[in-house]
């Protein structure tokens, strides 16, 4: 007798039961310029030993004048087709994370459709700050499972130094600029994307937001002079809201797999923070050696911090086929997401 209980997942557009979806290939690209803590007490009034103390970031990448988002996402988009022995006119749909895009419209994942050659990919951005990117994984999972689609492209790429306030010594030391892709397939005998959890509290709007350049506040004298195209935070709210929702979210979403953080063998946090990402493991009892940590190297890339810190874990060889990995990350909305794949 079949379990009443058991959850129904075939699509309501087919009887046929949902395909398992695979990240079959990575990728990343950050740009050459570095920009050091010591080159930032040159610009504002701060010290190496402050940034270092109160966030774990030593430098960030910062994009030449000339570089879009859309080159730095194409550039990564290329590296993860190479990787996964695909040509980019096999490509059905890219999905694009990103809060700066080359320009209001069109999308920025026209643009990199154009640049690789996807000439038959459907193509779209979505915009849900640093989640974006756990974000579209879960919408470019659904497309294959669903069986519309076969090859979906997914990137997190920012060109944050564009909307950074360099006169702000509470921001400017935070970001850097890059971008991360993987491709999405469907592929037998291997579980790939578990689960994923996501979450949004628009109450909180207000800590972590960029106000102008919308329709609410157009461009204008006003608004340039106030600096309003410029990232604005409150850190100390942004701080205890970010280790609240990944704690929740990775507790969810490893509830949902039945299982525990013993089970796991990485850990892939949004790169913000280090007393963010020491909080978090101290709340899921995570061993600080299980975490994967790039952020001294490149401060917070909003999307495309855990594309590519998942891209440089699996190059280094931080987990192999058959483990359980596990990515967590929150954002300005506020947004939050977590994920738990089989490699």
């Amino acid at each position: 007798m079949p379990n009443s209980n058991k959850p129904q997942l075939c699509s309501p557009r087919s009887k046929r039961p949902p395909r398992s979806v695979h990240i079959v290939g990575t990728g990343s690209y950050v740009p050459d310029r570095v920009l050091t803590n010591a080159d930032l007490e040159k610009m504002v009034d701060t010290t190496d030993e402050w940034i270092t103390t109160r966030t774990g970031i030593k430098e960030r990448r910062i994009a030449a004048a000339e570089q879009c988002t859309s080159d730095m996402a194409a550039e990564a988009a290329r590296r993860a087709l190479e990787q996964a022995a695909i040509k980019g006119e096999e490509v059905d749909l890219i999905i694009c994370a990103t809060v700066t895009p080359d320009m209001v419209f069109p999308s920025t994942a026209c643009l990199i459709q154009q640049k690789i050659g996807a000439k038959r990919a459907a193509a779209f951005d979505i915009e849900a700050a640093c989640s974006g990117f756990l974000y579209a994984l879960e919408i470019g999972q659904q497309f294959i499972m669903s069986g519309t689609y076969n090859t979906v492209l997914v990137i997190g790429a920012e060109k944050l130094s564009t909307i950074v306030d360099w006169e702000d010594r509470n921001t400017c030391v935070l970001f850097g600029d890059g971008a991360g892709a993987a491709v999405l397939q469907s592929r037998t005998h291997s579980h790939g994307i578990l689960t994923t959890c996501m979450g949004a509290n628009g109450a909180l709007a207000d800590l972590l937001l960029v106000p102008g350049g919308g329709a609410k506040y157009p461009a204008s004298k006003e608004s340039i002079s106030g600096k309003m195209h410029c990232i604005k935070m409150s850190g100390r709210e942004v701080f205890k809201s970010a280790v609240m929702a990944m704690q929740t979210a990775a507790e969810e979403v490893l509830r949902r797999c039945n299982l525990t953080t013993a089970d796991i063998k990485c850990v892939i946090p949004h790169q913000a923070n280090l007393r963010i990402i020491e909080a978090i493991a101290e709340r899921l009892e995570v061993p600080m050696e299980k975490i994967y940590i790039n952020l001294h190297r490149y401060g917070n890339v909003s999307a495309g911090s855990v594309a590519i810190a998942l891209d440089e874990a699996a190059r280094e060889g931080r987990f192999q086929r058959g483990d359980l990995i596990l990515l967590v990350v929150f954002g300005g909305g506020l947004t939050w997401a977590s994920c738990v794949i089989q490699w």
